[in-house]
């Protein structure tokens, strides 16, 4: 997609332990620039999933004004991730049957087609996503990836199909609009990553991402270039920190600390005589800890948070040749810069397995704080909110071109800068095609103010 050096876009990552927005523009070179980044504490959110409406609006409003004093600009709308423990994923098939067969297939009709799923009754209480497209089949010819132009009267695909629970998703929206935000686009926050930190190639070639978070890890898994399987799994972070306070009687901070400095998941790295003193509360005596011991405590948990995962790689089927992974796994967010986490993903999995960091899109000049792989989904926001400004502004451009050349049936040439014109003021006529997630967007918004 053409990329415009002067669109800005802002990504706004609502997590369990910290609220990121970012924003940014492309640079001549076709990489993303970060503008300004504003970060504040999370106070409002469990596992994904907002429990405290007025903390989680001061925690938005905060990282919001972080990042208008260093952007130096007023931020007015925003792309948001959803991710939390509610989001489940499973797989449908559905067809459609065409009135005529002699005509080509056109965007009509996959639009039919996808509506049909959205129409889906799902458990009470949820509410469908995204229905994302793999493969079609017309008239039983299979492994069709765009059916687009071809003749033929039955269309069939399976589906990708991400369901939420509606009251979560109306909160993290009530959240966006109460900070004074309009919402431009929502995102699934493991899509979101898996932009940030994955190629294409491993894409084809079959990758799992794996974003560990502060509340929930994120997967992502990609097979031919397409989004095969997703799921949240309700552990992240935050409860190996839990652990590390119960283990060794010591608060929250110095535990997360702790973690985050001496932390390791591999306990046979650390030696017994090596230890760390932490201060007492209140002039109490200072508490020693032995490295092994925390990373024992650190390692109990981290396994159980990459089995389940693995569970879930298993699930997909992953050992099939059809579904083999070539690309293994690539691990992102916060929590994947655990030290030894690499080694020990590779051992449980028997996987190749490497650190995902967002600077492949990114700008040259980007510090080193941008990069790391806590930011991926924030810059992956980023990056969607750029792709969702060009694509409207392509749409309206088309359209304008086809209404101009038009008038009064005579081929009129429609010069550039009447072009430009119009995608400022758009005609009231004009009716830019849609995507399902632009469509689903609105439908949000829709929602939300008939909520208030």
């Amino acid at each position: 997609m053409e990329r415009a050096a002067n669109e800005i876009a802002v990504g706004l990552d609502i997590g369990t332990t910290k609220i990121v927005a970012m924003v940014g523009k492309y640079n001549e070179y076709g990489k993303m620039e970060v503008l300004g980044v504003g970060k504040s504490k999370s106070l409002g959110v469990h596992r994904g999933v907002v429990n405290n409406i007025t903390q989680t609006i001061q925690s938005i409003q905060q990282a919001i004004q972080e990042a208008e004093s260093v952007s130096g600009m007023k931020i007015n709308d925003v792309t948001v991730g959803i991710a939390g423990q509610h989001i489940r994923s499973l797989q449908h098939s559905d067809y459609i049957t065409r009135p005529n067969a002699d005509a080509v297939i056109d965007e009509d009709d996959i639009d039919k087609l996808c509506n049909q799923v959205h129409k889906l009754v799902m458990l009470p209480g949820e509410e469908i996503l995204h229905v994302l497209p793999q493969e079609y089949k017309v008239d039983g010819q299979a492994e069709i990836k765009e059916p687009v132009g071809m003749y033929g009267g039955r269309l069939e695909a399976n589906f990708h199909v991400v369901v939420g629970q509606v009251t979560s998703i109306r909160n993290i929206g009530r959240c966006v609009k109460s900070s004074g935000l309009e919402l431009s686009d929502v995102t699934l926050e493991p899509l979101a990553s898996a932009n940030a930190v994955l190629s294409q190639e491993e894409k084809e070639a079959g990758v799992a991402l794996i974003d560990i978070g502060g509340g929930t890890t994120d997967l992502a898994i990609f097979k031919d270039g397409i989004i095969r399987h997703t799921a949240v799994i309700p552990f992240g972070g935050n409860v190996i920190t839990e652990d590390i306070k119960e283990g060794c009687s010591i608060i929250e901070k110095q535990a997360e600390l702790l973690k985050i400095k001496f932390g390791s998941a591999w306990p046979g790295e650390n030696k017994d005589n090596e230890i760390v003193s932490i201060p007492g509360l209140r002039g109490r005596e200072p508490k020693e800890i032995t490295l092994k011991n925390l990373s024992k405590i650190i390692h109990a948990r981290v396994v159980e948070i990459v089995e389940q995962v693995f569970l879930e790689i298993k699930n997909y089927g992953h050992e099939s040749p059809k579904k083999k992974l070539i690309a293994g796994i690539v691990l992102t967010g916060g929590g994947s810069q655990l030290k030894h986490l690499k080694q020990l993903v590779e051992y449980i999995t028997g996987m190749d397995t490497r650190i995902g960091y967002p600077n492949e899109h990114l700008a040259g000049n980007s510090d080193s704080e941008t990069t790391s792989p806590m930011y991926a989904t924030a810059v992956g926001l980023v990056m969607d909110g750029l792709v969702h400004i060009q694509r409207q502004k392509k749409t309206v451009k088309k359209e304008v071109v086809t209404n101009t050349e038009t008038v009064g049936q005579q081929p009129v040439e429609a010069n550039e800068d009447e072009m430009i014109n119009e995608e400022e003021n758009p005609r009231v006529d004009l009716k830019p095609r849609k995507n399902i997630l632009e469509k689903w967007t609105e439908k949000f918004k829709e929602f939300l103010d008939n909520a208030e």
